[in-house]
């Protein structure tokens, strides 16, 4: 199925696109406004997206919406990790951020969240949701992945790499974004089945 990725993240384009074959991701048209994130959940987010995205091509849509929450902050940021230091904030700049607030010496515990969530013009709707739990390090290791990956430490592997330290395949196979899409993956399966 063709699938219209509501999304200008070009890291999410490439990084969904290998996670949902054998469903082939279209970047969103250029004269298509995405509406701002105003949501309190990841879910929120991801469904104003992709209805957003649905309504204006009128073709099936998936969006995302991710972030991650650290246990020192009470989940913060959150929503808002795109924006933490500020609404034009770098990667860098977010992770600085991120680093300085949680205490070195307090709860280090993190999580990436990821929501996806397919949306058709029918009025069609699903949601899943991929988690990634790990710890924080004190500073960025690692030039793979973006965002705060150079200092998120899944704790599914025991030897104390950042994500930014995976290989793409190690990532994929623990990912927020990795467990989302297989999920969403098996969702499409079942309903084209049901519909067959």
């Amino acid at each position: 199925m063709e699938l219209v990725l509501a999304s200008r993240n070009p890291h999410k384009v490439r990084e969904l696109g290998a996670l949902l074959k054998p469903h082939e991701l279209v970047p969103l048209p250029a004269d298509i406004e995405l509406p701002p994130e105003t949501g309190e959940t990841f879910e929120e987010n991801a469904r104003l997206k992709a209805e957003a995205a649905a309504h204006a091509t009128g073709s099936p849509t998936i969006a995302d919406d991710s972030g991650i929450e650290a246990a020192a902050l009470g989940g913060r940021p959150g929503v808002r990790s795109a924006r933490f230091a500020g609404e034009d904030a770098s990667d860098e700049e977010n992770l600085e951020k991120l680093i300085h607030d949680v205490p070195r010496d307090g709860d280090r515990r993190v999580a990436y969240v990821c929501v996806l969530v397919f949306a058709t013009p029918a009025g069609d709707r699903h949601a899943v949701e991929g988690r990634c739990e790990g710890t924080l390090a004190e500073e960025p290791r690692g030039s793979g992945g973006f965002g705060y990956d150079p200092a998120f430490v899944p704790i599914d592997y025991s030897d104390g790499r950042t994500m930014a330290e995976l290989s793409q395949e190690e990532k994929d196979a623990i990912s927020h974004r990795g467990r989302a899409a297989r999920l969403m993956l098996d969702w499409l399966a079942e309903r084209d089945e049901a519909a067959a």
